[in-house]
């Protein structure tokens, strides 16, 4: 439980950032990010920027998230040696699946498939 109040303590602008340099390090765009955050938690391009800048913490990003996407459970795989669908609590299943997609995105994944697009 320790590493989870760790991570959701983190600050937003830190994690963002780093999830943006993990995709355009790769060649990905940070639109393609966004797309994701968009897809995944329901929040706009400015909401996060405003966040960010407000000094938002990670686990109020998730938890302030206008609508969590129900597909996001067809996520699955593993991100960091973990199951992503094995993991039990909300809060760092979804991290989980953030991270989960956006690595999808740096390995070269087209974005509809990352958005599980029909």
């Amino acid at each position: 439980m320790a590493d989870a109040e760790k991570v959701r303590s983190m600050q937003l602008q830190k994690v963002w950032g780093c999830l943006v340099a993990k995709a355009v390090r790769k060649g990905r765009t940070e639109d393609e990010v966004y797309a994701v955050a968009q897809w995944l938690l329901g929040y706009a391009r400015e909401d996060i920027d405003r966040l960010a800048e407000e000094g938002c913490t990670y686990g109020e990003f998730f938890d302030k998230a206008p609508a969590l996407n129900p597909k996001r459970n067809l996520v699955t795989g593993r991100i960091c040696g973990v199951k992503v669908e094995d993991i039990e609590d909300p809060f760092m299943h979804d991290m989980r699946v953030l991270d989960k997609m956006v690595d999808e995105l740096a390995h070269g994944k087209p974005l509809a498939k990352v958005l599980r697009a029909s």
